[in-house]
């Protein structure tokens, strides 16, 4: 029997047009904080539901990216019947941009110190269920709005081979049962070794040389000593890659999937993700027998919400999903703005984590007012800094355009603007 979908496209605007019909049962608030493991944190995933976000403090995902940067990204197009729960509050500059070019209210955030934050929720009777992007230490197994246990072993780049779809072939190991020495890897380079829950490209080790597999060997025994792993896998690399996408859509409590879209992703050389650049009328057919397996699968074990699947298309067609990201990703916000940027007969949009200009959010927002205006450029998070003794701004945005060609040029204009990166 077919298991393929009818699927719809998203014709929404928001988080909350997603999750509407799923969360009518109890009363709903959206964790948009990942946890984190780094010295400032009050509640650390050191327990049961390990998280790989760096092995030293230095490498840690800094405070200002969990809980300032990454949140308020989801933050923006969270829409108004879910409410957001943050450990900061975005600037007023940021609210009103927002506003004005989103259309929400953004009446309903719900700001909680990062020092007290699951003591207070835990507590508190405003929440029955928290969705969130990752499985928290700290927070009751029963105000998970998606069992915790199940949620992170769907989170678990192991748990790939039970989807149902075509993968690289890899080897898992229990590093409390194999010691690190006798993991086997191939004798013939590339190949990856993975951990299986890195946070932000964390613990993805691309191997081309010995002097990549010592490093990482490295890396991981320190990881071990700090008892923030358990799991390590080694795969095979994707050769004659011709495509990297971002597959988005979302599940819901029937297990109907809903597409969102699918970015073509901006790596680095070392595999380091920069960003994903979208084309909106490109439909999602190819993946659409995908969607419809990991529908089914993430059903049979009770997640509902967001999914995006990283997919490698080699030149014989062949496409291999290499990583199933089991929440909100990166350039979400980019899919679900669809239709907000389509008004303004925009086809192609770039999101990218790496902007900045020399002044303050205020200062920004008046020197790039014609940009902003003609959603040419869409900020979705921004946060100000202090560097060389000057106040800069760090924007997570997107550059939009009628064709790839403008949109590229919007990039250049930018920059004679100021903005970096």
């Amino acid at each position: 029997m077919s298991i393929e979908q009818d699927f719809s496209i998203f014709t929404g605007q928001s988080f909350s047009e997603l999750f509407k019909n799923d969360i009518q049962d109890a009363k709903y608030g959206y964790f948009v904080s990942y946890p984190s493991t780094a010295g400032w944190s009050h509640y650390p995933n050191t327990q049961k539901y390990l998280i790989q976000d760096g092995n030293s403090e230095e490498r840690k995902v800094a405070y200002n990216k969990t809980a300032q940067m990454e949140p308020w990204r989801v933050t923006s197009v969270m829409g108004d019947d879910i409410p957001t729960i943050l450990m900061e509050k975005p600037s007023d500059a940021l609210l009103n941009y927002w506003r004005e070019h989103f259309g929400h209210k953004y009446d309903n955030l719900d700001i909680y110190p990062h020092q007290s934050v699951f003591d207070e929720l835990n507590q508190s009777d405003k929440y029955d269920k928290i969705l969130t992007l990752f499985p928290f230490d700290h927070l009751a197994p029963e105000k998970h709005a998606v069992n915790p246990d199940e949620h992170y072993r769907l989170l678990s780049k192991v748990t790939l081979a039970e989807m149902g779809v075509h993968y690289p072939n890899f080897t898992a190991y229990d590093l409390h049962e194999v010691n690190i020495e006798d993991v086997k890897t191939p004798d013939e380079f590339p190949f990856l070794v993975k951990v299986s829950h890195g946070l932000a490209g964390e613990g993805t080790y691309i191997i081309r040389n010995k002097e990549d597999l010592d490093f990482c060997a490295i890396d991981i025994r320190q990881y071990l000593k700090m008892g923030l792993v358990r799991t390590v896998l080694v795969s095979e690399f994707v050769l004659n890659e011709v495509g990297n996408y971002c597959v988005q859509f979302y599940v819901d409590k029937q297990g109907k999937a809903t597409l969102l879209g699918a970015t073509n992703q901006m790596v680095t050389e070392d595999g380091e993700m920069i960003g994903g650049v979208i084309r909106y009328s490109d439909t999602m057919d190819k993946f659409h027998h995908k969607i419809a397996v990991l529908s089914r699968f993430l059903h049979k074990h009770g997640y509902f919400g967001v999914v995006g699947v990283d997919v490698l298309e080699n030149m014989d067609g062949e496409m291999f999903v290499i990583d199933a990201n089991i929440r909100v990703n990166g350039s979400t916000p980019l899919c679900v703005l669809r239709h907000n940027l389509k008004q303004e007969k925009k086809e192609y949009a770039k999101f990218s984590t790496g902007y900045t200009i020399d002044c303050t959010i205020d200062e920004a927002m008046v020197r790039l007012h014609r940009d902003l205006e003609h959603k040419d450029f869409v900020i979705v998070s921004a946060n100000e800094f202090i560097e060389d003794r000057k106040i800069k701004t760090q924007f997570y945005g997107i550059v939009a355009g009628e064709t790839l060609d403008q949109m590229f040029a919007i990039e250049n204009r930018l920059r004679m603007l100021g903005v970096h990166g």
